[in-house]
């Protein structure tokens, strides 16, 4: 059995200032809100956060953000984040824009020990400056190294008490490979049933990637509401 934790300010408490961390989801989807709350009342700061994007002004990762205790955030797009465009422009916040399929793929190497890889997504652009570019079969490709982090935050729907993991849905974005790409991984999940209640065609992250659980309620925020006059 993993340790299961019944205080999320507990199971966060010994991120330290200065660590890297990277945080499931997409957008609001998915994301786990209740560990990210936690770190907004331990008041851990200068983070390097590695996330598809940064929540919004109000919710997810936006309340690090609002609370200055990310110091480089390194995703894929800004989305629907006034804050973070303010930060960026007026240089508080170091920032690395990666193409989402680049930072996907960076994150799965990470969690497969693969150090590096070449990709064509960015030659010729300001991502391949300074950065390796080799040509296969004719056509150009930049080589980008793999991303790992000190501790791995995730939203699940489901683990058994030996910490493997079923996401519901659109959830899975970015969940199963961050839980493999951290030192610590600390699963935030809806339901937590015995050792043998889930299928074992039915784990999407098996329990050797995952060293924490808490059980927490998600609430269903919006991103963006939008509605007929």
């Amino acid at each position: 059995m993993k340790p299961i934790y019944t205080s999320f300010v507990e199971a966060v408490k010994d991120i330290k200032d200065g660590d890297t961390i990277m945080v499931g989801g997409f957008g609001l989807c998915g994301i786990p809100e209740n560990l990210i709350l936690a770190l907004v009342e331990t008041g851990v700061k200068d983070l390097t956060v590695i996330s598809n994007n940064c929540g919004v002004d109000e919710w997810g990762l936006g309340l690090l953000l609002k609370n200055r205790q990310i110091k480089k955030m390194i995703g894929s797009y800004v989305g629907e984040n006034k804050e973070f465009e303010r930060q960026v422009l007026s240089g508080e916040l170091e920032v690395d824009l990666v193409p989402q399929g680049t930072l996907a793929e960076k994150i799965r190497a990470g969690g497969a020990g693969i150090p590096a890889f070449y990709t064509p997504a960015g030659v010729g652009t300001p991502i391949a400056e300074g950065k390796e570019v080799r040509e296969f079969d004719g056509k150009e490709y930049v080589l980008e190294e793999a991303y790992k982090a000190d501790f791995s935050l995730v939203r699940a729907a489901k683990a058994d008490k030996m910490g493997n993991l079923v996401y519901n849905k659109t959830a899975q974005n970015f969940n199963p490979m961050i839980a493999a790409a951290g030192t610590v991984t600390i699963a935030e999940v809806e339901e937590l049933v015995e050792i043998g209640e889930i299928e074992p065609n039915e784990v999407q992250t098996p329990s050797i990637y995952v060293q924490r659980l808490i059980v927490g309620e998600q609430q269903k925020k919006i991103e963006r509401l939008t509605v007929r006059d």
